[in-house]
């Protein structure tokens, strides 16, 4: 189904501010949840410095396994997330935030908005989100492509998420296949970005 957005998708220039927003929230995040967690990984288009993006942060925290993921679910939404569950991608779990000033801290504060992810070590997701964010790091060229299609896309669908997303998809595929992905893990993350699943 076809996602309407009354708000026009928007790609802004890269913004060093989107580093330090991830630095903050990675530091909450691992001082709440310890060792449930085995990092954080700031993702998608702003984790790669100089990218035009969203101006959308994505956070995935790696868990080795799901066996304490109850606990992680009831420490999160104490700070004001809400469990989305899987929305369709195996191994991440998806958090929604219930308000702008989500996660609560002690002083009512208004974060930049974000999307957090708890994603199983080694699964497909994570390692296209890894994958692909260091590929666009180590390659400007690549990136530079990626920022101008995005751009365009955003100009020509700008309330159309659904049309937008597909329309990287190709672009990201060829990339993680150049990044070491096979054919049947490429058609699967194919058909994740064709339901605008995909926070590259």
């Amino acid at each position: 189904m076809n996602e309407l957005s009354k708000k026009a998708i928007e790609v802004v220039p890269y913004s060093e501010n989107w580093a330090e927003t991830f630095r903050q929230l990675a530091l909450l995040f691992k001082e709440d949840l310890k060792d449930l967690i085995l990092g954080v990984e700031h993702v998608g288009s702003t984790s790669v410095p100089g990218l035009a993006a969203k101006p959308v942060i994505d956070l995935d925290l790696i868990i080795p396994d799901k066996s304490r993921l109850e606990e992680i679910k009831v420490i999160l939404g104490k700070r004001g997330y809400l469990h989305a569950g899987e929305m369709g991608i195996p191994g991440r779990e998806a958090f929604k935030r219930s308000s702008e000033y989500t996660p609560l801290v002690a002083v009512n504060r208004v974060w930049p908005a974000h999307h957090l992810y708890v994603c199983l070590k080694d699964s497909i997701s994570l390692d296209n989100h890894l994958l692909f964010r260091d590929f666009l790091r180590a390659n400007q060229e690549t990136a530079d492509a990626y920022a101008l299609l995005k751009i365009a896309l955003a100009k020509k669908y700008p309330h159309d998420i659904d049309r937008y997303v597909d329309g990287k998809t190709d672009f990201i595929i060829a990339v993680l296949q150049q990044a070491g992905f096979n054919q049947t893990l490429l058609k699967d993350i194919s058909e994740q970005n064709k339901f605008g699943k995909s926070n590259n």
